[in-house]
């Protein structure tokens, strides 16, 4: 199996776990302000990550040379996090979603400056055609702008910011270790953006359940995608996670009654292409050459 095929499957479980911390986000919405979902969130998620490695004996890996760099990739997935559960509880999940996937073309256009890999031809092409794709999914318009599409666009780029970031940590450290930083540099960041206004809400008896959720679904989507990022170029892995989009549609429309939108199928076909043109080329077999003697 290539590297890139690893990659898809890691991907897979990343999309799994993005759905569902998407659903139980909306769920406590109406308890919990974005900061304090975070801020729960991470706490939960430095007791699961140190719980971890003091059990299988990875401690040793966790290190501390990159912490400028950890600290950047968590500032980025830090805004881009806040925005998006903001938008999940403000417009239909599906259309979060395809906002969210402009991630990729802002990965495409940072990658070469941030990572050095190179802009190939093929993967400039795939961006465009699932840009297409996402496009007639949304469908902007000035008439359509409101805060919460605002916010889903503002994520992507968050995003892009964090996975770029992630594939540069992955040449040196550890997926135990960038989650390791993770958790903990989030919870700082949820306890003073939550803390700001002097008054941090308790989740309800009937949020814990979500907001473990939550923690666990983040915990496992980031070690997929970190784990996908250390084995393919980034502009490669992200648009992999294009195959969110039909399942939050029918999310979308099974749990909240959101209106069935055919353009997000016609979208979502065209987003798929994109995605199948990009791994079947980078998967291709290379041919192999000899120099005669």
């Amino acid at each position: 199996m290539s590297q890139t095929l690893k990659a898809v499957l890691w991907m897979s479980g990343a999309i799994v776990s993005f759905t569902t911390m998407a659903v139980a986000g909306r769920e406590v919405s109406l308890d919990l302000d974005t900061f304090e979902i975070m801020l729960y969130r991470s706490l939960i998620g430095v007791v699961i990550v140190v719980t971890l490695l003091t059990a299988t004996g990875q401690t040793g890996q966790v290190t501390r040379r990159r912490l400028g760099l950890h600290l950047a990739r968590n500032l980025c997935h830090f805004a881009g996090q806040n925005l998006w559960f903001f938008a999940v509880a403000a417009i239909p999940i599906a259309q979060v979603f395809a906002l969210e996937f402009t991630s990729p073309l802002w990965v495409i256009v940072l990658s070469p400056f941030v990572l050095g890999e190179k802009l190939t031809p093929t993967r400039a092409l795939a961006a465009v055609l699932g840009f297409v794709g996402i496009l007639v999914v949304a469908r902007p318009s000035p008439e359509t702008i409101n805060p919460g599409l605002i916010a889903a666009a503002l994520a992507a780029i968050g995003f892009a910011g964090s996975a770029v970031t992630t594939r540069r940590l992955t040449r040196t450290e550890t997926t135990v270790c960038i989650l390791f930083w993770l958790t903990v540099m989030q919870s700082v960041f949820g306890l003073v953006c939550a803390g700001i206004d002097g008054d941090i809400a308790f989740p309800a008896a009937t949020s814990w359940p979500w907001v473990v959720l939550i923690a666990i679904a983040g915990l496992v989507a980031h070690y997929c995608l970190t784990t996908a990022l250390s084995l393919a170029p980034a502009p490669v892995v992200m648009p992999i996670d294009f195959a969110r989009l039909p399942v939050a549609a029918l999310i979308g429309i099974i749990l909240y009654q959101e209106a069935l939108d055919p353009y997000v199928f016609i979208g979502a076909t065209i987003i798929f292409g994109a995605n199948y043109f990009n791994i079947l080329h980078e998967t291709r077999p290379r041919p192999v050459t000899t120099t005669q003697k």
